[in-house]
């Protein structure tokens, strides 16, 4: 039985000219950089997990992060290389075996995924989690976006993204991603109920917006 999709898969995904929209600044995407935004001005390092188009890792570099980027498709590895222009380490990597200190280094203040976790197993989703946590700074921050199960956007997926399969979330089952796996949740929501400019967010977006989020860190210590 498959969990997620294989480097065949996704390098098919991302060679399809339509996906070449994914590296454009949608309402979806400002509304990702809104929620970025507070963690920036204090962060000296970002990681973009499963990078894909490479648009948030550009984003980390015009906000003047050292920022590594990493994918295990090639064509996403390339276009990455292409949205950041050589200035981040761009690294294929696989999030469940490889150790990502060893491709990238450690101490990112920022580990940021978006559509990541859906696409894994429950037991792969910790594997990963794992890996991020063991790269993440003390004070650093772990910022998740997944799909809602709840969004309409689910029922027409299919046919932007064949050959993909993904598990969507509930805002509690996110939640409990990141609480299983020892982080403190900091920050939870939903974003882009309707995606354009004026869409209803707040408790609306928790439980119909496309995207669900999570703000975490690792525990204190007593």
């Amino acid at each position: 039985m498959k969990h997620s999709p294989d480097e065949t898969d996704w390098n098919t995904f991302w060679e399809l000219s339509a996906s070449k929209r994914f590296g454009k600044v949608s309402w979806s995407k400002r509304r990702i950089m809104r929620v970025l935004r507070p963690h920036l001005a204090s962060a000296r390092k970002a990681l973009d997990a499963g990078c894909g188009s490479g648009f948030f890792a550009a984003h980390f570099c015009d906000n003047d992060l050292e920022t590594a980027a990493v994918d295990y498709a090639p064509e996403a590895l390339n276009m990455a290389r292409t949205a950041t222009g050589g200035r981040a380490q761009v690294a294929k990597a696989d999030l469940i075996g490889d150790d990502l200190a060893q491709a990238v280094g450690a101490d990112f203040d920022i580990v940021f995924s978006d559509g990541l976790f859906e696409h894994f197993s429950p037991s792969q989703q910790d594997k990963i989690m794992a890996n991020f946590i063991k790269v993440l700074a003390d004070d650093g921050v772990i910022v998740t976006f997944v799909p809602n199960r709840w969004s309409p956007w689910e029922w027409i997926r299919p046919f932007y993204m064949p050959g993909i399969e993904e598990k969507p979330f509930d805002l509690k089952g996110l939640v409990d991603l990141n609480e299983r796996n020892g982080l403190r949740v900091l920050a939870r929501g939903g974003v882009n109920t309707l995606p354009f400019r004026l869409s209803p967010e707040g408790g609306v977006a928790r439980v119909f917006g496309m995207l669900l989020y999570t703000v975490a860190s690792k525990e204190k210590e007593q």
